[in-house]
């Protein structure tokens, strides 16, 4: 991609070839995809103004440049555990990555750091028959890889702002989390008359702010769209965020840049994350 890019857009993606990836990582085989005619991989698609109903049950055509970024910074920041919210065709591209990761990394992780879900998929979803389908397309070689979890969804209220959170999320500590669900339709219940489940209104999760005192610095959000949920995300999180909105990709990404907590933390910064991590900790205390 040409133009400007943020310092943490380039920290993320300055190595990534995404043609160079997908030879190396045939992402698209997973789906049935021709590249012949899906066209140029990098390529943002385009969509009508309502792309989804609260009726609609069709998954969305694969979008590669999505899942090729997804896969290459799991890969490239040796994640180890991973937490999303909404299952899709991302789930698959997260357990191959995570699968890769424990083949190259399981020895040290297991050795040195203080991981207990090591090289786990947990991902969460409000919609059973959705989660179903997903769960059946899954290659057999991944499934143990990953563990989703049916969780009701409710319209609640982050410090008196109406937003939605899932009920029994699985108590993990992720150093990647992946925001892409939920609808805006599905919450049970109201706050005083009003819900997300309007046409011209957008997702609300505030998931994510319930765990915030609990992430490890290194941790990184990516959150897919949901502009909205991501502008109310960084005016509510209280700790030292690096944020970049990447308008070209119609993505967000939060990168927790903080001094180490300790030992185990610190060993995982540098195994993972390298000396870069902290150059971008100092210029975000300047």
């Amino acid at each position: 991609m040409t133009g400007f890019k943020s310092a943490l857009e380039n920290a993320l993606f300055r190595d990534l070839d995404y043609s160079a990836h997908l030879a190396e990582h045939p992402l698209h085989e997973f789906f049935g995809i021709d590249l012949g005619a899906y066209g140029d991989v990098e390529t943002k698609r385009e969509y009508g103004q309502h792309r989804r109903s609260p009726s609609d049950s069709e998954p969305f055509e694969a979008e590669l440049d999505d899942l090729i970024r997804l896969h290459y910074l799991v890969l490239s920041r040796r994640v180890t555990t991973v937490l999303e919210f909404g299952v899709g065709k991302s789930t698959t591209v997260f357990a191959d990555a995570l699968t890769k990761n424990m083949h190259l990394h399981a020895k040290y992780v297991d050795a040195e750091l203080r991981r207990s879900n090591q090289f786990e998929l947990h991902s969460v979803e409000n919609n059973d028959s959705w989660m179903t389908l997903v769960a059946s397309q899954l290659p057999s070689d991944l499934k143990d890889r990953c563990h989703l979890h049916l969780c009701p969804l409710k319209v609640s209220e982050f410090d008196g702002r109406l937003c939605t959170y899932y009920h029994e999320v699985p108590n993990i500590a992720p150093d990647l989390i992946y925001l892409d669900g939920p609808d805006q339709f599905s919450a049970e219940g109201s706050v005083r008359g009003l819900t997300t489940a309007h046409p011209d209104r957008m997702p609300m999760s505030a998931d994510i702010l319930t765990i915030e005192h609990f992430l490890t610095p290194g941790t990184l959000i990516v959150v897919d769209g949901r502009t909205a949920n991501a502008r109310f995300l960084r005016s509510n999180f209280q700790r030292s965020w690096s944020y970049h909105h990447s308008s070209s990709m119609d993505q967000h990404f939060f990168e927790l840049v903080e001094p180490p907590l300790g030992i185990y933390n610190r060993r995982q910064v540098d195994y993972c994350l390298g000396d870069e991590y902290y150059e971008r900790v100092a210029a975000r205390a300047d």
